[in-house]
């Protein structure tokens, strides 16, 4: 579709959306039966989790509204949520980004079909890491730069909600990093009867998937119950050498103490090792084609000789792309939490959740070359001394090594709430206290002459300093002490028509990042700096008639800065005193949606306009391939635009939802890029903000069976902040099937063939793999789109 008819679709879209709003009133006096918020009228509906902090619960059904795609809300601002109903169907080794596609406002994309390579999203031009992402209550976002990394936290197979609140975070959101609202993902709890689950799912580039997962049923006076599972997950690279491998395990239990008192607990563990897909440049895709990866061939170490150059970083010599068994990501992180609610007086309970979260691993590209000549620190003097890497006796040479940057996270943390209901007012306030310690250091290993590593987890075979230590391309340690107090007063009014939500967080910060004398940096250094921020929301949400909602929402949105605004390029050492170049500042964010629902058993409707304003936002330039990131301070970015997502029961086996987003998003100002270098910002569109994301889902059921197509388009986007790159518009279908054979026999039960066969129209498409490229000169990266992708999946019940 052209640019001129796409913009003449659009102003359509719009018409069509407005009178469809108007003829709403008309269409809820002709309805047969209105609304019921009742558990049994087929209109699911999202209702605050009594246990698990700032997650939803489903009352009703939730297949029997767009086909699990869609919930009916009676909160007071913009939220999304993905039912088990529609979950179930997508491909298992899938992420939460997948999951989220379709909602209104999403714009995601996967590094593979699989989901096990990772993927990116913005939603309304926040990034990922402009989001709070919580599991089962927990904050995951990285706690240095607030990455999400999707594919790590928890088998599809186990999860009942996956929501989204666009624009605003929950008040009680425990997350001092989020200016752009949430996701939440909550895992199901264990099965009432006992239950031995095992799926087994073969597909295209040697992907297979193995889950099993085992459910007690209800014991000790049948008040608990546990689950565990277990997954193994392999695929292929679609271009280039390598793979994937994933071994997840889950477990949880509920103990209901009794009808007031219930606590939860669930254990998230997964370990993967990756190969790395390769972003490229257009100009890569230009003259090396779409399928263009890392090398597929190392040359090996040249011969040491005593008293000649070897210079094994020489052009033409060294793998460029790199190597790819010297493109790694290897993993694994833990997720443990226990949810306690218990009742303290008559209507008043009280919430607890202490966890923890712990990763390590490392990610991007190892390869690299070290030069034998003054590299190495001497810790005793603070100079660089020279030493013989290959052993031939001089220290003329440069030779490839391993090297990437290696993070370990221990992070507990605490949330504890106090909620009531006091008349027409359900009162909330609460606490959450974290501490993190990241830890970030990037040693080097030694390669072999067949360009492997002895480990890809960097941790033996450690290139080691004259004195013994170890060598360190960086060292640094952030511990991040965040917490927040929030309250809440959701008040409902005119005979329960109307509800007022009063609240307010105060998120804080304290940074305190140190240097440790290294190779990079060999000056010790450490700076300390506190951010906080007092953030009130207010909405309103009014019952016109019984299918009828209008809502408006204002809130203030708050994000410290990342750790890597205290280190790398934005820090300046001169005769050991260490300086920032830029200070790094909080971005803030002023979020308004205005929207209108219309909710019924066969319909449901919603409708959202929203403007954002940011405040000092926060470009953070990422290169995936190094893994570094690049602090900057883009300015003032106002986004404009309307939501609207629409989802109808079944009719003659039929369902269907659909999502439409309008936007546009721009820069208020010009760019300082040095002290005599101003890029032309001012009017310009954000990066990774597509105009306009159209998103459809149709399924169809007899009997057993069931067939579901979705199609998404994805608008024009820019690449660059000068916007002198542009990324095209692109259209992507899914197909997904399935037939339930049920009880073969007393011992096998629910046995189950499923289909999903993902890029059914095997478009080729790019996405920018960082949103704060300044201008093409600087060279924008892409991941690419997959090709067409089919896999089954056989499970059974015993």
């Amino acid at each position: 579709m052209s640019q001129k008819n796409w913009s003449g679709f659009r102003k359509t879209a719009l018409a069509a959306a407005a009178a469809l709003v108007a003829v709403m009133p008309a269409m809820a006096q002709e309805a047969k039966k209105d609304a019921d918020t009742s558990a049994d009228d087929g209109a699911p509906r999202a209702k605050e989790d009594k246990v698990r902090l700032g997650t939803i619960t489903i009352v009703g059904s939730g297949g029997k509204l767009a086909a699990g795609q869609m919930l009916n809300e009676d909160t007071a601002k913009s939220r999304s949520t993905v039912t088990r109903d529609s979950i179930d169907k997508n491909l298992a080794s899938g992420n939460p980004f997948q999951a989220l596609a379709l909602l209104p406002g999403v714009n995601t994309f996967n590094y593979d079909a699989t989901g096990l390579f990772g993927g990116g999203l913005t939603v309304r031009g926040f990034g990922a890491d402009q989001m709070g992402m919580i599991i089962n209550g927990v904050p995951v976002n990285d706690s240095g730069g607030y990455a999400v990394y999707p594919q790590e936290y928890a088998d599809q197979e186990n999860l009942c909600t996956q929501s989204l609140a666009q624009g605003t975070p929950d008040v009680d959101s425990p997350n001092a990093g989020a200016t752009g609202g949430n996701v939440t993902v909550t895992s199901c709890d264990p099965e009432d009867k006992q239950r031995i689950r095992v799926s087994q799912g073969l597909g295209q580039l040697s992907y297979t998937r193995t889950f099993l997962r085992y459910d007690t049923g209800r014991f000790f006076n049948n008040s608990a119950k546990v689950f565990v599972s277990f997954s193994h997950t392999e695929a292929d690279k679609w271009k280039g050498e390598g793979s994937a491998k994933k071994d997840h395990i889950d477990a949880a239990f509920r103990w209901d103490i009794n009808q007031d008192n219930v606590i939860l607990g669930s254990v998230l563990y997964n370990r993967a090792i990756n190969n790395n897909i390769n972003s490229i440049s257009l100009a890569q895709i230009r003259a090396n084609g779409y399928n263009f990866d890392f090398s597929t061939k190392f040359p090996g170490h040249l011969t040491p000789v005593n008293g000649t150059v070897q210079n094994e970083a020489a052009s033409g010599y060294l793998p460029s792309p790199a190597y790819y068994k010297l493109a790694n990501n290897p993993f694994e992180n833990a997720i443990v939490s226990v949810s306690g609610s218990f009742k303290v007086a008559e209507n008043t309970y009280l919430k607890v959740q202490p966890y923890l979260w712990y990763g390590f691993g490392n990610g991007g590209v190892q390869q690299t070359t070290l030069a034998e000549t003054n590299t190495f620190l001497n810790p005793a003097t603070g100079t660089k001394v020279s030493m013989d890497l290959n052993g031939d006796g001089d220290t003329r040479d440069t030779i490839i090594v391993g090297r990437a940057s290696v993070t370990r996270t221990v992070r507990p943390g605490v949330t504890t709430e106090i909620n009531t209901q006091l008349g027409d007012h359900a009162l909330k306030a609460g606490v959450w206290i974290e501490r993190a310690n990241h830890k970030q250091t990037q040693p080097g290993v030694r390669v072999s002459d067949a360009g492997e590593l002895s480990s890809v987890w960097l941790n033996t075979d450690y290139i080691l300093r004259p004195d013994g230590s170890r060598y360190q391309g960086r060292d640094w340690q952030t511990i991040s002490t965040s917490g927040q107090f929030y309250a809440n007063d959701n008040w409902s009014f005119a005979e329960d028509k109307g509800l007022l939500m009063l609240g307010f967080r105060t998120p804080y910060v304290k940074r305190d990042v140190k240097n440790f004398a290294n190779e990079g940096v060999t000056a010790d250094y450490n700076f300390q700096k506190s951010y906080n921020e007092f953030l009130p929301q207010v909405g309103v949400r009014y019952q016109i008639t019984p299918s009828q909602q209008i809502f408006m929402n204002v809130a203030k949105n708050f994000r410290a800065p990342p750790n890597f605004a205290f280190t790398g390029s934005n820090v300046n050492v001169a005769n050991n005193v260490a300086t920032l170049r830029l200070a790094p500042k909080a971005e803030t964010s002023i979020n308004t949606d205005i929207g209108y629902r219309y909710q019924s058993k066969d319909i449901s409707l919603s409708a959202t306009v929203f403007n954002v304003d940011f405040k000092d936002r926060q470009g953070n330039a990422y290169d995936p391939n190094t893994l570094n990131s690049v602090y900057t301070n883009i300015g003032r970015v106002r986004t404009r635009g309307l939501e609207m997502e629409v989802g109808s029961g079944t009719f003659k086996g039929f369902s269907a939802y659909g999502s439409l987003t309008l936007q546009d998003s721009e820069v208020q100002n010009d760019l300082r890029q040095s002290a005599t270098v101003t890029l032309p910002t001012k009017g310009k569109k954000m990066t990774l903000t597509p105009d306009a994301i159209f998103g459809m889902s149709v399924q169809y059921t007899y009997g057993s069976f069931y067939g579901r197509v979705k199609v998404k388009r994805t608008g024009t986007q820019m690449g660059t902040l000068v916007n002198d790159e542009v990324v095209p518009a692109y259209w992507v279908g899914d197909f997904d099937a399935g037939y339930n054979f049920g009880n073969v026999n007393d011992w096998v039960k629910n046995v189950q063939l499923r289909l999903n066969v993902s890029n059914i129209g095997n478009t080729a498409y790019r996405n920018p793999s960082s949103g704060t490229v300044l201008q093409a000169s600087n060279t924008v990266f892409y991941y690419l789109g997959a090709p067409r992708f089919a896999s089954v999946s056989l499970s059974a019940d015993f």
